[in-house]
């Protein structure tokens, strides 16, 4: 144990692997083919976590703010191909708008946060922005994934009306209101189910993370209610911003809306 952290050798984090072992024969034995995946994926999580940390250990010690605007960059790089693998529909262009909704979102969000609530010094403190940062890209971009794979699905359903719609002189943006509205809402849903299961049914990451460090309970619920709201921010600038960047790419420039065979 250190400053309150109970230590994990590297003996028990490789055992910790066999709890892997649920998933891959459960896929086995019902034959779901994910076994593989669960392979690589359990890899990956090994490989990119201890990464990380070897690199957060060099970037605390050493930082610069160039060095961290240099990680946050690579982060939301990485974060856009996430999400955009995520969405079923082939959308050209995507993921420049996928990018600034994240870029926008997570840097706006973050500053306001490490700024005028934790009072970071200096003010590119990366033991403060980089996890703070992290945490809103990550949900952010499941969430941005969610409500754009929602919007593009419902417009497809609706193709008869759009057609209609836009004959009838409505603009692209009045025709495609209802599916905004239906992405939006199914994007904004799972953050705001985590919020009202906090602390009933849920201790979230953050305050159990303080929690297991020895951090004062109250303390620990304070920082957890800012990590809350700051999500619910940033998931609301992105899912916004991405849902009214992307939905006029099912339009033609002209305004009518676009049938399969005349997509990019």
């Amino acid at each position: 144990m250190s400053d309150g952290v109970v230590g994990i050798g590297y003996v028990e984090l490789f055992a910790a692997s066999a709890l892997m072992l649920v998933a891959g024969l459960v896929s086995w034995k019902l034959e779901l083919g994910q076994t593989r995946r669960i392979a690589v994926s359990s890899v990956r999580c090994f490989v990119q976590l201890l990464a990380a940390g070897f690199l957060l250990t060099y970037l605390f010690e050493y930082q610069t703010w160039w060095l961290v605007g240099l990680v946050l960059a690579a982060m939301v790089v990485a974060a856009t191909q996430i999400a955009t693998s995520r969405v079923k529909n082939r959308i050209p262009g995507l993921a420049l708008s996928v990018f600034l909704s994240l870029l926008v979102s997570s840097t706006a969000i973050g500053f306001i946060v490490v700024e005028g609530v934790i009072h970071a010094d200096p003010r590119y403190n990366a033991r403060q922005v980089i996890p703070i940062v992290g945490m809103i890209m990550g949900n952010a971009m499941s969430s941005v994934a969610v409500a754009v794979d929602r919007l593009f699905s419902d417009l497809d359903a609706r193709a008869d009306e759009m057609f209609s719609l836009v004959a009838l002189g409505a603009t692209p943006g009045e025709a495609a209101a209802p599916s905004l509205k239906a992405a939006i809402g199914a994007g904004m849903t799972p953050v705001l189910a985590n919020m009202s299961a906090a602390g009933i049914v849920t201790f979230p990451g953050m305050m159990t993370g303080q929690l297991l460090a020895g951090a004062d309970p109250v303390a620990a619920a304070k920082y957890q209610i800012v990590v809350m709201l700051m999500l619910s921010a940033a998931n609301t600038v992105a899912i916004v911003m991405a849902s009214y960047l992307t939905y006029r790419k099912r339009f033609a420039p002209d305004g009518y809306y676009l049938d399969k065979g005349l997509r990019g």
